[in-house]
């Protein structure tokens, strides 16, 4: 049974590989994640290259300690009180392209957006330009097979990471180094072989083609000027994506909408006027918050549900994201009914003018 506790032992063996200075205690991880929420780990340490990771997970399973895995700190919602145990943040960010084989070579704490795909772009090549905007870690791309309707303009289908997935380095759960092709991901939407089995990947190669930069920077361009009218900055309004899955088809945000709870605010977490589906940290709000306006849309919506199905659908809304560490209980109070931000478009509004022409 793995530990939260840190033992002389294993201090001393993290200690002796990684240098008694790196291996750190309560270390706040808010700062770490896209949501800007989350108490201290106990243990904290950065692993810098593909090897180090490597050795920093095989230490931990050897020592059987509760250990986390932290890349860009998107799509999880931390504790207040933190992580009992170790967590291992991924700065493994090494990058390398051979001109002469269109093969990009990243190590899986690099950042897709800018550093993998401008890389790309730089050197000519095309097949990762479509990805941008989205936070996540190389590791994170394979983990949920990232994705994004593209091209412009149409947007005629969604693309996936998968699409120009060599091979992959990774550390299997069993403890063996393997180099293994696009085929051992199992790939599906937002899936992948990495949600069942305990491995962890070290490093990644895409196999790009020769294409025309301007058109790579204007997809670039295109890409983020769609995902900026329809998602939040997270530099000024930090959160965590999609907070639910969709229902039979049907986007969460929609059923959301309809109940009116956008601007809902508990503390300092609100349901974002731009988009139903995504709760922004407003300053100072804590996870408690989050799980507080959680509970309370589930609570709504499923009423809602029910009233417009006569109570014969059982829809349940289900969260997407991963809740990490010790939580304090949820915030209990009433929402307070934010109004929307001036020059804030909502789907809706968007939606309808598109429709108008």
């Amino acid at each position: 049974m793995p530990t939260s506790a840190l033992p002389a032992t294993a201090q001393a063996d993290f200690q002796r590989t990684f240098g008694a200075d790196r291996l750190r205690r309560d270390v706040t991880l808010a700062p770490f994640t896209t949501f800007k929420i989350g108490g201290p780990a106990d243990w904290y340490l950065e692993a810098t290259t593909a090897e180090e990771l490597a050795r920093a997970i095989r230490l931990a399973r050897q020592h059987d300690l509760d250990y986390f895995l932290l890349g860009t700190g998107a799509n999880i919602l931390i504790g207040d009180r933190g992580f009992r145990g170790l967590v291992i943040h991924n700065q493994a960010d090494a990058i390398e392209i051979d001109p002469s084989t269109g093969c990009l070579w990243a190590e899986s704490g690099a950042t897709m957006y800018p550093d993998v795909i401008e890389t790309a772009i730089d050197a000519g090549f095309s097949g990762l330009e479509h990805y941008v905007g989205i936070p996540s870690s190389v590791g994170g791309a394979l983990w949920q097979n990232l994705h994004f309707l593209a091209p412009p303009p149409e947007r005629a289908r969604t693309m996936f990471i998968e699409e120009v997935v060599r091979e992959a380095d990774v550390l299997t759960e069993e403890g063996e180094r393997r180099t293994v092709g696009v085929d051992y991901f199992e790939f599906g939407y937002d899936d992948s072989i990495l949600h069942y089995r305990d491995d962890v990947v070290l490093s990644a190669t895409f196999q790009l083609e020769p294409g025309d930069v301007k058109r790579m920077r204007e997809i670039v361009e295109a890409n983020l000027e769609w995902r900026s009218l329809r998602h939040p900055p997270l530099d000024t309004e930090p959160s965590v994506g999609s907070i639910f899955k969709k229902i039979e088809g049907v986007g969460a945000g929609r059923l959301i909408d309809k109940c009116g709870l956008k601007g809902a605010r508990i503390g300092g977490a609100e349901v974002t006027h731009r988009h139903a589906n995504i709760m922004v940290n407003r300053g100072g709000a804590r996870a408690a918050d989050v799980i507080g306006l959680i509970e309370h849309v589930q609570e709504v919506l499923i009423e809602h549900v029910q009233e417009v199905v006569a109570r014969e659908t059982g829809y349940e809304l289900e969260t997407e994201i991963d809740f990490i560490g010790a939580f304090d209980p949820p915030t209990d109070e009433e929402p307070t009914m934010m109004p929307k931000p001036p020059g804030v478009v909502t789907a809706a509004e968007r939606a309808k003018a598109a429709q108008d022409g």
